[in-house]
Protein backbone atom coordinates (compact mmCIF):
# COMPACT_ATOMS: atom_id res chain seq x y z
CA UNK A 1 0.00 0.00 0.00
CA UNK A 2 1.35 3.37 -0.63
CA UNK A 3 2.47 5.53 1.87
CA UNK A 4 0.06 8.18 0.73
CA UNK A 5 -3.08 6.17 1.43
CA UNK A 6 -2.06 5.43 4.92
CA UNK A 7 -3.93 7.94 6.86
CA UNK A 8 -3.01 8.87 10.33
CA UNK A 9 -5.52 10.38 12.38
CA UNK A 10 -4.84 13.68 14.70
CA UNK A 11 -2.97 12.55 17.27
CA UNK A 12 -3.83 13.66 20.90
CA UNK A 13 -1.87 16.49 22.63
CA UNK A 14 -1.45 16.53 26.23
CA UNK A 15 0.90 19.55 26.97
CA UNK A 16 4.36 17.94 25.97
CA UNK A 17 2.98 14.39 25.51
CA UNK A 18 1.56 13.45 22.00
CA UNK A 19 -0.47 9.82 21.37
CA UNK A 20 -0.60 8.62 17.87
CA UNK A 21 -2.78 6.08 16.43
CA UNK A 22 -0.59 4.33 13.58
CA UNK A 23 -2.11 2.57 10.74
CA UNK A 24 -0.58 -0.72 9.45
CA UNK A 25 1.91 -0.34 6.72
CA UNK A 26 3.73 2.63 8.14
CA UNK A 27 7.07 2.88 9.53
CA UNK A 28 7.40 4.30 13.24
CA UNK A 29 10.54 6.22 11.67
CA UNK A 30 12.35 6.36 8.48
CA UNK A 31 14.39 3.60 7.80
CA UNK A 32 17.79 3.81 4.95
CA UNK A 33 17.03 4.74 1.90
CA UNK A 34 14.16 7.06 0.07
CA UNK A 35 11.64 4.20 -0.42
CA UNK A 36 11.79 4.22 3.14
CA UNK A 37 11.63 7.77 4.08
CA UNK A 38 7.87 8.02 4.85
CA UNK A 39 7.20 7.26 7.92
CA UNK A 40 5.02 8.36 11.27
CA UNK A 41 7.35 10.74 12.87
CA UNK A 42 8.86 12.20 9.66
CA UNK A 43 4.53 13.35 9.55
CA UNK A 44 4.09 14.17 12.72
CA UNK A 45 7.47 16.40 12.55
CA UNK A 46 5.87 18.49 9.93
CA UNK A 47 3.54 20.30 12.81
CA UNK A 48 5.77 18.74 16.01
CA UNK A 49 9.74 19.63 14.75
CA UNK A 50 10.62 18.29 17.82
CA UNK A 51 8.61 15.20 18.27
CA UNK A 52 10.32 12.12 19.53
CA UNK A 53 9.46 8.36 19.60
CA UNK A 54 9.08 6.91 23.25
CA UNK A 55 8.60 3.13 21.35
CA UNK A 56 7.85 1.53 18.60
CA UNK A 57 5.52 -0.82 16.72
CA UNK A 58 6.13 -3.12 13.96
CA UNK A 59 5.65 -1.06 10.06
CA UNK A 60 2.56 -3.77 9.82
CA UNK A 61 0.80 -3.40 13.49
CA UNK A 62 -1.27 -0.84 13.48
CA UNK A 63 -2.30 1.26 17.12
CA UNK A 64 -1.32 3.58 19.79
CA UNK A 65 2.39 5.06 19.47
CA UNK A 66 3.82 7.63 22.42
CA UNK A 67 5.74 10.91 21.68
CA UNK A 68 7.54 13.45 23.29
CA UNK A 69 8.10 17.01 22.56
CA UNK A 70 10.01 17.75 25.26
CA UNK A 71 13.40 15.99 26.19
CA UNK A 72 13.18 15.72 29.62
CA UNK A 73 9.56 14.17 28.63
CA UNK A 74 11.09 12.03 26.64
CA UNK A 75 14.10 10.54 29.36
CA UNK A 76 11.08 10.08 31.83
CA UNK A 77 8.65 8.17 29.63
CA UNK A 78 11.60 6.05 27.84
CA UNK A 79 12.34 4.91 31.95
CA UNK A 80 8.52 4.57 32.49
CA UNK A 81 9.25 1.47 29.48
CA UNK A 82 12.66 0.21 30.44
CA UNK A 83 10.97 -0.13 34.14
CA UNK A 84 7.83 -1.69 32.53
CA UNK A 85 5.38 0.50 34.42
CA UNK A 86 3.38 1.09 30.97
CA UNK A 87 0.62 -1.54 30.96
CA UNK A 88 -0.09 -2.01 27.10
CA UNK A 89 -3.11 -4.03 25.69
CA UNK A 90 -3.50 -5.39 22.12
CA UNK A 91 -5.86 -6.96 19.90
CA UNK A 92 -4.87 -10.46 17.74
CA UNK A 93 -6.18 -12.62 15.38
CA UNK A 94 -4.44 -15.83 15.18
CA UNK A 95 -4.98 -19.29 13.76
CA UNK A 96 -6.58 -22.01 15.71
CA UNK A 97 -8.37 -22.18 18.79
CA UNK A 98 -6.62 -22.29 21.80
CA UNK A 99 -7.45 -25.43 24.22
CA UNK A 100 -7.75 -22.65 27.51
CA UNK A 101 -8.98 -19.41 28.03
CA UNK A 102 -6.13 -17.39 29.46
CA UNK A 103 -2.40 -18.51 30.14
CA UNK A 104 0.76 -16.92 29.61
CA UNK A 105 3.96 -17.48 27.38
CA UNK A 106 7.22 -17.46 29.23
CA UNK A 107 9.62 -18.14 26.17
CA UNK A 108 12.99 -16.41 25.70
CA UNK A 109 13.58 -14.81 22.50
CA UNK A 110 16.62 -14.47 20.22
CA UNK A 111 17.43 -12.82 16.93
CA UNK A 112 17.41 -16.00 14.36
CA UNK A 113 18.02 -14.13 11.08
CA UNK A 114 18.24 -10.49 9.79
CA UNK A 115 16.98 -10.69 6.14
CA UNK A 116 14.35 -10.92 7.37
CA UNK A 117 14.45 -9.75 10.57
CA UNK A 118 12.98 -13.31 12.57
CA UNK A 119 13.28 -14.37 16.16
CA UNK A 120 12.55 -17.64 18.02
CA UNK A 121 12.64 -18.98 21.09
CA UNK A 122 15.87 -19.96 22.98
CA UNK A 123 16.96 -21.14 25.88
CA UNK A 124 19.75 -17.82 25.61
CA UNK A 125 18.22 -15.77 24.64
CA UNK A 126 16.33 -12.44 26.40
CA UNK A 127 13.10 -13.12 29.26
CA UNK A 128 9.90 -12.62 27.72
CA UNK A 129 6.50 -12.84 29.20
CA UNK A 130 3.05 -12.34 27.69
CA UNK A 131 -0.10 -12.71 29.15
CA UNK A 132 -2.72 -13.74 27.02
CA UNK A 133 -6.53 -14.48 27.21
CA UNK A 134 -9.19 -15.38 24.52
CA UNK A 135 -12.02 -13.21 23.71
CA UNK A 136 -13.85 -14.96 20.70
CA UNK A 137 -13.28 -18.41 19.24
CA UNK A 138 -14.47 -18.44 15.13
CA UNK A 139 -13.86 -21.94 14.12
CA UNK A 140 -10.77 -22.36 12.62
CA UNK A 141 -9.30 -19.05 14.16
CA UNK A 142 -9.80 -16.76 17.43
CA UNK A 143 -9.78 -13.66 18.70
CA UNK A 144 -7.44 -12.74 22.13
CA UNK A 145 -6.14 -10.28 24.46
CA UNK A 146 -2.14 -9.51 24.18
CA UNK A 147 -0.45 -8.01 27.10
CA UNK A 148 3.34 -8.16 26.71
CA UNK A 149 5.68 -7.20 30.16
CA UNK A 150 8.34 -7.20 28.15
CA UNK A 151 9.30 -5.40 25.00
CA UNK A 152 11.21 -7.99 23.05
CA UNK A 153 11.45 -7.27 18.94
CA UNK A 154 8.43 -9.26 17.90
CA UNK A 155 7.42 -10.75 20.73
CA UNK A 156 4.09 -11.29 20.56
CA UNK A 157 4.51 -12.49 16.61
CA UNK A 158 7.10 -14.86 17.83
CA UNK A 159 5.48 -15.87 21.06
CA UNK A 160 2.18 -16.77 18.96
CA UNK A 161 4.11 -18.33 16.41
CA UNK A 162 5.74 -20.77 19.04
CA UNK A 163 2.44 -21.77 20.81
CA UNK A 164 0.90 -22.73 17.68
CA UNK A 165 -1.06 -19.69 16.78
CA UNK A 166 0.64 -17.40 14.64
CA UNK A 167 -1.59 -13.97 13.75
CA UNK A 168 -3.41 -14.05 10.94
CA UNK A 169 -2.03 -12.27 7.83
CA UNK A 170 1.44 -12.11 9.34
CA UNK A 171 3.93 -12.50 6.39
CA UNK A 172 7.16 -13.46 8.49
CA UNK A 173 5.45 -15.77 11.25
CA UNK A 174 2.67 -16.95 9.79
CA UNK A 175 1.12 -20.07 6.96
CA UNK A 176 0.36 -17.71 4.36
CA UNK A 177 -1.00 -20.53 2.36
CA UNK A 178 -4.07 -21.02 5.27
CA UNK A 179 -7.28 -20.45 3.58
CA UNK A 180 -10.07 -18.66 6.16
CA UNK A 181 -13.63 -19.89 5.35
CA UNK A 182 -16.34 -17.38 6.02
CA UNK A 183 -18.21 -17.82 9.50
CA UNK A 184 -19.84 -14.86 10.84
CA UNK A 185 -17.72 -13.71 12.90
CA UNK A 186 -17.49 -10.09 14.41
CA UNK A 187 -13.91 -10.43 13.68
CA UNK A 188 -14.12 -11.32 9.79
CA UNK A 189 -12.55 -14.14 8.01
CA UNK A 190 -9.92 -11.81 5.86
CA UNK A 191 -6.50 -11.67 6.93
CA UNK A 192 -5.62 -8.46 3.89
CA UNK A 193 -3.17 -7.43 6.71
CA UNK A 194 -1.75 -8.39 10.21
CA UNK A 195 -4.17 -8.56 12.34
CA UNK A 196 -2.22 -6.81 15.33
CA UNK A 197 -3.25 -3.72 17.42
CA UNK A 198 -2.16 -1.56 19.78
CA UNK A 199 -5.32 -1.21 21.84
CA UNK A 200 -4.91 0.39 25.00
CA UNK A 201 -1.98 2.40 27.13
CA UNK A 202 -2.20 2.95 30.90
CA UNK A 203 0.51 4.68 32.56
CA UNK A 204 0.61 7.17 35.83
CA UNK A 205 2.41 10.46 33.80
CA UNK A 206 5.96 10.42 35.04
CA UNK A 207 6.12 14.20 35.80
CA UNK A 208 2.63 15.12 36.78
CA UNK A 209 1.73 12.11 38.46
CA UNK A 210 -1.76 11.93 36.59
CA UNK A 211 -3.22 8.34 36.16
CA UNK A 212 -3.59 8.03 32.27
CA UNK A 213 -5.21 5.85 29.93
CA UNK A 214 -5.73 5.81 26.18
CA UNK A 215 -7.61 3.59 24.17
CA UNK A 216 -7.63 3.03 20.17
CA UNK A 217 -10.72 0.80 18.45
CA UNK A 218 -9.33 -2.42 16.41
CA UNK A 219 -9.81 -1.09 13.22
CA UNK A 220 -10.41 -4.99 12.21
Amino acid sequence: MAGAELLVPMPQQLGHLLVADKPSGLLCQPGRGPHLADSLLTRLRQQWPGAQLVHRLDRDTSGLVLLALDPALHRALSQLFAERLVRKTYRADVLGVPAQPAGSIHLPLARRSRQPPLYGPDPAGKPAHTDWQLLEACGLWSRLELQPHTGRSHQLRAHLAAIGHPILGDPLYGDQGEAMPETGCTAGAAASRLRLHATALAFRHPLSGDDLQFHSACPF
